[in-house]
């Protein structure tokens, strides 16, 4: 995820936030989307992001920054200052980006770690799961505040979980956690895909789910339909005939991780809208007259993760942040993706996602309301054994905050406070947000 923050005019969020891109030779020709078959969107980007030799994720861990010392806000006079700050870091550590759990450090692992605390169950030994943990400064920064602020049994009996795809970075959090010995023996890192369920196993006992940024980056897929009353249509991507350039290619809906998420997001398959006679009516002419292509950006990658964590611990809490929106998007479609490259130190956006061949960040903004229907629906799976009574009894508590509010809720926002009152925390951050779901039941 190369993030950006709406508040900043281009130049400053090319400042803050450009992706850092190891130039080599566009990828595909040798794997399956470079291949005559045609695969869904979903395929196409997890390929573009995560493959091994040629994803841009690949050659990720050396552009995610790691600060040698926190920054110390109080003592910074106000924004232009923190700016100049900021330039001067980027600057000496030839860094791409940093996360907002590390410009934040450790301020903003522990307000994570005093929600999870006021909300879990500590009669029991607190377990926290951590999807994608980046360099680590999220699981040292919630175990630092467990460690000061909770019970003496509740630390010592406490055990830390970071499932990383990266092996680079899952070499560099089991570095980072180890800076306080004591950690160590709570701690370890499953370098794996957390969305393959053959993973997991079954915990049967409550824990919680840490996800920073992650959703951003899981694949999606998109749907296309010629105006405002034709049909949806699944979208493939394929390579043109002897020729290097990829196309999309219309099917019809088929894909069960498609329909199950239009279904979700309540959009009839014949892309018809609900309404009155008199309403279809008119929509029905002015298609005819004034067709409108219509593309729809579906969180396939998100539902399936969901569907995992759900089937492996269905007792589980889960806090995850990311963007509510994304600016100067200019790839079209609803919930569409920022592609950001970086090509002579230089930052630039693609127009559309099939320029991206591995040199490209592709991330995405969440909707946090299809989110928290997502949340319900997989954790209201019926199992073979359950009766139908049960799915609609089966719900969890759900809440979304912006960053602000939740920071002002459970952190500390005096510590990323400049002496002018600027908060870049508080003030910056306008497109995030934070997501917390619990279930409804006090299982011990």
């Amino acid at each position: 995820m190369a993030a950006r923050s709406v508040f900043c005019p281009k130049s400053l969020s090319s400042l803050f936030f450009s992706p850092k891109v190891t130039p080599f030779a566009p990828a595909y020709f040798s794997t399956q989307v470079g291949s005559d078959a045609p695969v869904l969107v979903r395929d196409f980007i997890r390929a573009a992001l995560y493959d091994p030799k040629d994803g841009y994720f690949s050659h990720r861990s050396g552009s995610v920054g790691v600060l040698d010392r926190s920054i110390k806000f109080n003592q910074l006079e106000g924004r232009k200052a923190y700016m100049r700050h900021l330039d001067k870091i980027y600057k000496q550590s030839d860094i791409s980006w940093f996360t907002p759990v590390e410009l934040f450090k450790p301020w903003y692992a522990h307000g994570i770690a005093e929600a999870i605390m006021r909300t879990a169950n500590l009669s029991v030994p607190l377990k926290i799961y951590e999807i994608g943990g980046g360099s680590g400064t999220c699981a040292k920064g919630v175990m630092d505040y467990i460690k000061l602020n909770a019970p003496t049994r509740v630390y010592d009996n406490m055990s830390y979980i970071s499932v990383e795809i990266s092996s680079s970075l899952a070499k560099k959090q089991q570095e980072t956690v180890g800076g306080v010995n004591s950690h160590l023996a709570k701690f370890r890192v499953e370098c794996r895909d957390a969305a393959n369920p053959s993973g997991w196993g079954l915990e049967q006992q409550p824990c919680w789910v840490i996800m920073l940024e992650v959703l951003d980056n899981l694949p999606h897929d998109l749907i296309h339909s010629e105006n405002q009353v034709s049909p949806w249509m699944e979208v493939w991507v394929e390579k043109q005939h002897e020729r290097s350039e990829l196309s999309e290619l219309y099917k019809q809906l088929h894909d069960p991780l498609i329909t199950k998420c239009m279904e979700i997001l309540d959009l009839p398959k014949d892309g018809n809208t609900r309404g009155s006679m008199l309403a279809s009516v008119a929509k029905n002419i002015s298609a005819k007259i004034f067709p409108k292509p219509r593309r729809c950006w579906l969180p396939t990658g998100c539902l399936k993760l969901l569907e995992v964590l759900h089937g492996a611990l269905p007792k589980m809490s889960l806090i995850a942040s990311d963007f509510s929106y994304l600016p100067d998007v200019k790839v079209p479609g609803e919930r569409a993706p920022l592609v950001s490259t970086k090509k002579d130190g230089k930052s630039s956006d693609y127009n559309t996602y099939l320029d991206a061949k591995g040199d490209a960040d592709i991330f995405f903004p969440t909707d946090f309301w299809l989110l928290e229907h997502m949340d319900h629906y997989c954790s209201r799976q019926l199992k073979p054994n359950q009766n139908e009574s049960l799915k609609k009894g089966k719900k969890r508590r759900t809440i979304t905050l912006d960053t602000s509010s939740f920071m002002e809720e459970f952190g500390l926002p005096s510590k990323t406070r400049t002496k002018d009152g600027y908060n870049p925390l508080l003030d910056d951050f306008k497109n995030t947000k934070f997501y917390l779901s619990v279930p409804t039941h006090n299982i011990k």
